[in-house]
């Protein structure tokens, strides 16, 4: 396939497009929420995509680094590398004023956004942009969703995958034409807020009694029992409605805010919270719909309604009373984004 040019489009450049964007990629010592960034990468392109500069480090995750057979860091090569907080302020001038861009970008922002929690500094990004959702935008061929046939599709040639600084590269690389074929298309570009943690507890790197760990990845959640919800199933959320009290809700995959305390600000404002999909779920709630896991598949056998979770957190701000019942004080807004949490 013939590489797109990269300075000329067929149309007039959209004004409503981001005047900057930083393509990134971290490398972790895993995916649970106390898991760190090991080594973290950073192309800087101008409003049309095109590369200024790029920037990479290790980072001293100060714990056993994870699958060195994927990212290849070991202990002995991470001994000497900088604590995060000794490049916070050099990866903060590279993410300033621009729109934070990754391969599955609700990752890379959770990991960032967790560490600069821990360094008590507040990350300079407002919104990101994921190039999974942009590839589905524009109806790419892909055979699947992975970097690599993204890079295929535009002829970037991979030369160390999971490696940050090259995996950084090789996205930029696919990034400029998919970037261009948008603007020639008239199509918006997929942007979510992003919303910084302004605080950080860290939890046990391993599970405590009393804590159930999760099927997908290392990562635990405590096993609570909630109350039950107070009003009668409504039935299923209907497009352009507003949600309704005592509608069921089910979450799947990885969430921007942590799960808990979505599900929190969902059982105040009058949801149930269901932990599985049956034929009374109201909707489900993911950002990967495409996703084989149970819930996704079965949402879909039942017609369920499925939504994004920005398009949930918006609805969840104005949730209608359940019938003969009195809306309470509005929920406050969730809070600010925090840790992916699996199925």
């Amino acid at each position: 396939m013939t590489m797109l040019d990269d300075r000329q489009t067929a149309a007039p450049w959209p004004t409503a497009y981001p005047q900057g964007y930083a393509v990134v990629d971290v490398e972790t010592t895993g995916l649970a929420r106390d898991d760190r960034i090991v080594s973290a990468a950073v192309y800087r392109l101008d409003a049309l995509g095109n590369v200024e500069d790029h920037w990479y480090t290790l980072v001293n995750p100060e714990r056993d680094p994870g699958p060195v057979w994927i990212h290849g860091l070991t202990s002995d090569v991470l001994e000497g590398a900088p604590l995060f907080p000794e490049v916070a302020a050099e990866l903060s001038a590279r993410l300033a004023d621009r729109v934070l861009v990754a391969h599955n970008a609700a990752f890379d922002w959770s990991m960032i956004a967790r560490e600069y929690a821990r360094a008590s500094v507040v990350a300079p990004v407002e919104h990101r942009l994921c190039t999974i959702a942009l590839a589905k935008e524009l109806r790419l061929p892909l055979p699947n969703h992975k970097l690599a046939s993204l890079a295929a599709h535009f002829g970037v040639v991979q030369q160390q995958a999971h490696h940050a600084l090259d995996d950084a590269r090789v996205l930029a690389e696919a990034f400029r034409p998919s970037l261009h074929a948008a603007a020639r298309g008239g199509v918006r570009l997929p942007l979510l807020e992003c919303r910084p943690l302004t605080e950080w507890s860290d939890s046990p790197v391993t599970p405590r009694v009393g804590y159930q760990t999760s099927r997908q990845s290392n990562s635990w959640r405590p096993s609570r029992k909630r109350p039950a919800c107070p009003y009668p199933n409504p039935g299923r959320y209907e497009k352009e409605r507003p949600l309704k009290q005592g509608m069921r809700v089910a979450f799947s995959g990885d969430t921007s805010i942590d799960r808990e305390l979505l599900e929190d600000r969902a059982i105040e404002a009058g949801l149930h919270v269901a932990t599985s999909v049956s034929r009374l779920t109201s909707l489900l709630v993911t950002n990967d719909p495409d996703a084989a896991t149970s819930k996704t598949q079965k949402a879909k056998s039942f017609g369920t309604p499925i939504l994004e979770e920005s398009a949930f957190t918006h609805l969840l701000r104005d949730v209608a009373p359940a019938d003969g019942a009195v809306l309470p004080q509005q929920a406050s807004p969730p809070p600010p984004e925090a840790t992916p949490s699996s199925e």
